[in-house]
Formats: C-alpha cells, structure tokens, sequence
C-alpha cells in the first residue's frame, strides 16, 4: 500500500484538477448561454430561408443566377471542417474530423485521387488532426483562426469566397462537416453539401399531380437574385459556424461536468486508502510499542 505522504500529495493533486474542471464548466456554462441564445434565434430564419432558395433554384430555367444549383461532374472539391480551436471538450472535434475524413476518402476519393482535393480548416483542431493524416492535401488556412470574430461580415469573407470560387469553376462541389447544436448535452456532427445548392424535388397535390412553391419577384427576377441568392448562401455559412460555436461550449461544459464528477469519486477512493495507510501505521506503531514493552518485560 502506498505510503501516507503519496496518498496525501495525489489527494491534493486530484483536488487542484477538479478545482479547475469546476471552474471550466462554469465559464463554458456561461458562454454556451450566448452562443445558444444567437444560434436558436437564427436558426428558424436561416432554415427558412435555405428552403426557400432551393426551392427558387429548383424552378429555374436557364436563368443566369441558377449557377449555383448547377450539377455538374465533381472535377475539383472543397471540404470544409469546422471544428473548435481548443480541446477538453470530449469527442467533439474528433467526431466532426471523423466526418470530414469520410467525405475525403468516400465521396472525394477520385478527385483526391487527382490531386484536386482543397481543405479549408475554422479551428485549429480540425487542422492539426487532418494535416497530420493528409499531409499532401491543399489547405486552406487562412481563415483558421475565424472564432476569434463571428460578427456576419467576418464569416461572410469565408463564404463569399467559397461562391466566387464555385462559379468561377475552382471547386464543382463543397460540402462542410459541423457540429449542429441539439443541447448541452447533444451535439450531432453534420456533413452537408454547400455547393451547388441542392434542389427540391416537386410535391404532389392531393390530385396527385405535382406541384412546387412559385414566388413573385419584385423588381425584376435577375436584379433581385443576383443579391438575395449569395446572401441566403452567406447567412447558411454563418448558422454552420454558430452552431458549431455552441456545440463546442455545450460539449466542453458537459465534459468538465464530468470530469468533476470523476474526481469527486477518485477523492473518495483516495481518502479511503489514506484512511486504511494511517490505520495501517498506527496499528504498526501500536505493535512496535508492545514488542518493545514485551521485550523489557523478558529481559
């Protein structure tokens, strides 16, 4: 059995780390407040207004503005992988590099394959795990660091480039893996594609005969897509990263509760087997003093 000042020293140690997993938690507690409260306010309208865009792609003919619907051979790709720039939130970034690592080696293999596979990396941890893994793929890495301001304009410098991008035939498909927000205890890891803006398949009428949402633009059609489609596109990106956001503070404040709980356990392990270390002492010291009595006695 260890000896009573080891067990004291690792008493001690557990108790500064649970200090410190307590205080983790409720600083991801507070911060998951805000992060939640900006995500679940934005998520409804960004829902709704991706609906509505691939429902107007989907009724397009011909027109100038549908090129980001447009399907076309997947020559060159993007993956985008939006993971948190700190650890000690449990399986969380793992999970959405996980899914990213699927869409590289499932749906990209061929254009990996032919050297035309890009990476673009928000958070540090989505890059140190995929730049250790695939060392020859292009990464993108200039907007690593985007956590730091989520204000629209920034995020928007991300996915306006993405659009340039697809319409200029750098990339024929992106697709982004994220973490979506459920609660503080359930983050759901997305991979969704981005570009081309998948279209809506027509419903059908209670006549059976099928049918889709028609919409009246005013000013004209083209005008008024030419802004209102990159905008939709931009507003989408920002919910990714949002959700992402508050996935990483749910996640985080879940793990350190956690952990907490752990050391409050391993605690009372350890002051067991302090406990049993100081019985264990006394009664050799109790023994020690009634052989040297004993000893007298006989002599």
């Amino acid at each position: 059995m260890a000896n009573l000042k080891e067990v004291r020293d690792r008493i001690k140690s557990v108790n500064n780390t649970q200090q410190i997993t307590r205080a983790m938690k409720m600083v991801s507690a507070a911060k998951l407040r805000r992060a939640q409260d900006a995500i679940v306010q934005m998520r409804p309208y960004a829902d709704k207004l991706n609906g509505m865009l691939r429902n107007i792609l989907s009724n397009l003919e011909g027109d100038v503005a549908s090129s980001l619907g447009e399907e076309r051979p997947v020559e060159k790709a993007c993956v985008v992988v939006i993971t948190s720039n700190r650890g000690l939130c449990g399986a969380f970034n793992s999970n959405i590099s996980k899914a990213a690592v699927r869409a590289i080696e499932e749906d990209f293999a061929d254009v990996r394959a032919r050297g035309n596979l890009s990476v673009l990396c928000i958070g540090k941890k989505g890059y140190d795990y995929l730049s250790k893994r695939y060392p020859d793929l292009d990464y993108i890495k200039d907007h690593v660091l985007l956590f730091d301001d989520l204000s629209f304009d920034n995020v928007a410098q991300v996915s306006k480039m993405l659009i340039r991008a697809f319409e200029q035939h750098d990339f024929d498909q992106v697709k982004v893996a994220y973490g979506k927000f459920k609660n503080a205890a359930t983050q759901i890891t997305m991979l969704e594609q981005f570009l081309p803006v998948e279209k809506i398949e027509a419903e059908e009428d209670a006549d059976g005969k099928n049918f889709s949402a028609d919409y009246i633009f005013e000013p004209s059609k083209e005008e008024l897509l030419e802004y209102l489609i990159p905008t939709i596109l931009q507003t989408q990106f920002q919910k990714y990263v949002l959700d992402t956001h508050a996935s990483e503070h749910g996640a985080r404040m879940t793990a350190m509760d956690k952990a907490t709980d752990n050391a409050q356990e391993l605690l009372r392990d350890l002051r067991i087997s302090y406990n049993k270390a100081r019985q264990e002492a006394i009664t050799n010291e109790i023994l020690e003093i009634v052989s040297g009595a004993a000893a007298l006695e006989n002599g």
